[in-house]
């Protein structure tokens, strides 16, 4: 998997701007917990749609970013925690174990 590292504020912007051509997929990602070490494997071993782009946010190191990601997507912030970005909003969003690339897929 090819992440685009999410690390400032515009890039935002631009991720609501493309989610009306292309899906845009955030994963939220905390260096610090075991649960988000094994949600963020699933995905990188899963096969993932080309047609998407992935953004990668390491929330504790951006955290300011990923509480801007929950106000604007309006969202509760979870960890680890996955949205699906389309038309400019969030329609679809998931955390913890529930984090997979199949369900993920059927909703894009």
């Amino acid at each position: 998997m090819n992440w685009i590292h999410l690390d400032s504020l515009g890039q935002l912007d631009q991720i609501k701007q493309l989610s009306y051509n292309k899906p845009q997929v955030i994963f939220k990602h905390s260096t610090r917990c075991s649960i988000s070490t094994i949600a963020k494997n699933r995905l990188e071993q899963s096969e993932h749609p080309a047609n998407v782009d992935f953004y990668y946010l390491d929330l504790l190191a951006f955290r300011s970013i990923s509480q801007t990601v929950a106000e604007m997507f309006k969202v509760y912030h979870e960890s680890p925690q996955v949205l699906l970005i389309k038309n400019g909003e969030c329609v679809y969003d998931e955390s913890h174990n529930g984090v997979n690339m199949d369900e993920l897929k059927a909703e894009i």
